[in-house]
C-alpha cells in the first residue's frame, strides 16, 4: 500500500489533483488515527472525522493544492494542518470568552469632541522632564496619580517601604509644582 501512496504522491507532485485526492482516500484511516491522537484528552466539540475532513479541505481544496514530496511529507503536512485547525479553534474560543464577538466602534464617532485642557499638556511635559531627572519618581507619580494606587499597593508593587514612597511622593510633587512654574508650598 505504501508504494501505491508513493506513486500517487509522485503523480500529485506533477500536478495530478486526482492522484492527491486518491492518496488522501487511501490514508484516511491513518489520518483519522493522527487526529484522534491530537484530540485525545480534550473536552472538545471537534471530532476526529471533522478534523480530518477540514484538513483535507485545507490541503486539497486550496486553489494551489499541496503537492507533497513523499509519504512522510504528506503525513507531516496533514498533521500540521490539523494542529493549525485546533489552534485556530482554540484562539477563536478564547477570543469569544474575552469579548471577541463584540463589535468595534470608533471612539471619534461616538464621543463628542473633547477639549484638551492645556493643564494636562503642561503636566505631561513636566512628567517627561521629571522622568529624565528621576525615572523612579515619574513612575511613582504615574502609578499614584493616574492609576490611583494607594501606598500599600505601591509598596507591594514597587518593593519599597511606604515611608520612602511618601517621601518620594512629596519630592515629586514639589518638583512638578516648580516645573509647572508655581511655587512649592
Amino acid at each position: 500500500m505504501s508504494s501505491d501512496i508513493t506513486l500517487l504522491l509522485d503523480a500529485a507532485g506533477r500536478g495530478d489533483r486526482a492522484a492527491l485526492e486518491s492518496a488522501y482516500a487511501q490514508v484516511y484511516a491513518e489520518l483519522k488515527r493522527i487526529a484522534q491522537g491530537l484530540l485525545r484528552g480534550r473536552d472538545d466539540t471537534l471530532s476526529p472525522t471533522v478534523l480530518v475532513n477540514e484538513a483535507y479541505l485545507r490541503l486539497c481544496g486550496a486553489r494551489e493544492a499541496l503537492a507533497p514530496a513523499s509519504r512522510k511529507h504528506f503525513y507531516a503536512t496533514a498533521a500540521q494542518a490539523m494542529r493549525w485547525i485546533i489552534n485556530d479553534l482554540a484562539r477563536q474560543r478564547g477570543a469569544e470568552r474575552r469579548g471577541g464577538n463584540l463589535q468595534r466602534v470608533p471612539l471619534d464617532e461616538q464621543l463628542p469632541a473633547i477639549a484638551i485642557d492645556p493643564t494636562f499638556l503642561a503636566l505631561d511635559a513636566a512628567l517627561q522632564r521629571l522622568g529624565e531627572i528621576d525615572p523612579a519618581k515619574r513612575e511613582l507619580v504615574e502609578l499614584r496619580f493616574f492609576a490611583g494606587l494607594d501606598y500599600p499597593e505601591l509598596a507591594d508593587l514597587l518593593g519599597r517601604s511606604e515611608r520612602s514612597l511618601k517621601r518620594d511622593w512629596a519630592a515629586a510633587r514639589a518638583a512638578l509644582v516648580v516645573m509647572l512654574d508655581g511655587d512649592p508650598e
